[in-house]
């Protein structure tokens, strides 16, 4: 069994670019993103809302009880969840804000984050995840359910799998088929298409 262990953020850049795992991860070569405005905007956004929330049960939802700033991990993920929702109806769900607004769509990112963090809380807390919810935070605290059906939950561990298989193989995979991606991109100019 592999000893490598991954995050949502790696299954998320993988979906954009596979490579992006074999610079970053097999190369070694860092992104710099954590110099970002977003991200230093969300980071700080995590803090607040754990300080501001500690006794505050979504009770419109069914949740009877919530664990804040959960660090979780399994045999191939680690992550943090911003809150573990637990229900009424004997199931879990993911919470997790974003410095975002809403404009009536989820983005395929997010759904993937809420998915990393339901196979967590599964593995963790041995209750059934089938649903996640988004807070957007600059759309007036917008709540949004997000169904998480099975299929999507496996699909992102096949991503995950993958992303263990180019870390522990060295494997150079190939490039997104998206070239518009390219253009951004960090790696651009050692990147070989």
């Amino acid at each position: 069994m592999s000893q490598t262990s991954i995050t949502p953020s790696e299954i998320i850049q993988y979906l954009y670019c596979p490579r992006f795992i074999y610079f970053e991860k097999v190369l070694g070569i860092p992104q710099y993103e954590e110099k970002s405005y977003k991200a230093m905007r969300g980071r700080h956004l995590h803090e607040d809302k754990a300080r501001m929330n500690k006794d505050y049960l979504r009770k419109k939802l069914g949740v009877t009880e919530k664990y804040q700033e959960q660090y979780l991990t399994n045999n191939m993920l680690r992550g943090k969840v911003d809150e573990v929702l637990l229900l009424e109806d004997g199931t879990a769900a993911p919470l997790d804000y974003k410095f975002a607004q809403y404009k009536d769509k989820v983005f395929t990112t997010y759904k993937t984050q809420l998915a990393c963090y339901a196979w967590l809380i599964e593995d963790n807390f041995d209750k059934p995840v089938h649903r996640g919810f988004l807070v957007y935070t600059r759309s007036k605290s917008k709540l949004i359910e997000v169904e998480l059906d099975d299929a999507f939950k496996r699909d992102v561990k096949n991503k995950a799998q993958a992303i263990v298989q180019i870390i522990d193989k060295n494997h150079f995979p190939k490039a997104t088929r998206y070239k518009k991606r390219c253009v951004g991109c960090t790696y651009r100019n050692i990147c070989i298409q």
